[in-house]
């Protein structure tokens, strides 16, 4: 499984942004994707999981409200929607998948990931 991460940049807080991440390769539509962020000096984060075929999503506390996971369950794409930008926000941005269909928020369980995309979020 590849995956491909895109659409970060540079904001201002207040603004929004939407990344994208494409798998290709061998998938299954019920594996669970999820987004981590990494922030330099901080440890990664969990931000947002879901199936690639959709069913719940879950949300970290600090996006909640903000942020929505959404998808293409045709073509295996997800959507972070990201709104409210803060600069807290601001962080490296990837996307991982695992072979299974329970969604977990727990990096390590994570199998493949994308290369990661880079969110600047200024004051």
């Amino acid at each position: 499984v590849q995956l491909q991460a895109s659409g970060g940049g540079s904001v201002q807080a207040g603004d929004s942004l939407r990344l994208s991440c494409a798998a290709s390769g061998r998938t299954f539509r019920s594996d669970a994707v999820a987004w981590f962020r990494l922030a330099p000096g901080k440890e990664r984060e969990f931000v947002a999981a879901r199936r690639w075929n959709g069913g719940a999503t879950n949300y970290a506390d600090s996006v909640k409200g903000r942020f929505t996971l959404s998808g293409d369950n045709d073509r295996n794409i997800v959507y972070l929607q990201m709104n409210s930008l803060k600069p807290e926000d601001t962080a490296v941005y990837y996307c991982a998948t695992r072979r299974s269909a329970v969604v977990v928020a727990q990096a390590g369980l994570y199998t493949h990931w994308g290369q990661g995309t880079q969110v600047t979020v200024s004051s």
